[in-house]
Order: structure tokens, then C-alpha cells, then sequence
């Protein structure tokens, strides 16, 4: 993902990480171990829900709708980076192979933040 310019479109960012996170999460799930599998799976979940949740809101049927969702979205951003250093760290993937996806979820983590910190303050 580091190589191509990101768009500014966060639906189209976020799909566009989700797919970085199925080719991983194929990636480990060849492996016959259990670890790899169960990881790849939560890897997985988390790492699509993130887009799945930006789309939602963007049809949000109030602010509080909307800010709900991006607050899930969040939340599942978290999880992601939370999975994807423990691969780093448990040496099932190379440092190399995940650290831009690691930055990618971290920048979604201070977009997020930030949309969530001024709908909420346009909320009061």
C-alpha cells in the first residue's frame, strides 16, 4: 500500500486496506498450523470490519447513528493492529511484510479519531 498514493476517500481507503488484509490473511491460513489459522481468522474480521463500518456510516440515519459507527470502526481498527504485531512479534510474518499495513491502520486509527472528535462536537 506504501508504494501507490492513498485516496482521500476513506470508503475507498478502507476497502482498499481490506483487501491488503485478505491477501495476508490467505497468506497465513496456507499454513496447516492451528495458530496461523485462528490468527488469519481474527486478523480477518477485524481488519475488513473496519471498512464494513466507515460504509455503514456514511449511511447513518442520524449523528449519533453515524458517530456509533465510526466509534465500531475504530474499535475494530484497534483489534487489527493489535493482531497484526502479534504475527510480528510471535514471528509468524516478517517485520517487512506487515509494517505497512501496521502504518496504514495506524494512520486510519487518527482519521477516525478525528472524524469521531468533531461529529461529536458538531453533535453539542
Amino acid at each position: 500500500m506504501a508504494t501507490q498514493p492513498r485516496p482521500y476517500d476513506l470508503c475507498e481507503r478502507t476497502f482498499l486496506f481490506a483487501v491488503e488484509v485478505v491477501g495476508l490473511a490467505q497468506q497465513l491460513s496456507t499454513s496447516r498450523s492451528r495458530v496461523c489459522w485462528t490468527l488469519s481468522s481474527q486478523l480477518l474480521r477485524s481488519g475488513t470490519s473496519i471498512g464494513a463500518n466507515v460504509e455503514e456510516a456514511q449511511g447513518g440515519h442520524s449523528r449519533a447513528d453515524f458517530i456509533a459507527k465510526n466509534v465500531i470502526a475504530r474499535k475494530e481498527a484497534r483489534e487489527t493492529r493489535y493482531w497484526l504485531r502479534l504475527l510480528v512479534a510471535s514471528a509468524l510474518l516478517p517485520a517487512d511484510a506487515v509494517q505497512p499495513l501496521i502504518s496504514e491502520v495506524e494512520e486510519l486509527l487518527r482519521i477516525l479519531t478525528a472524524i469521531i472528535k468533531k461529529s461529536r462536537a458538531e453533535q453539542v
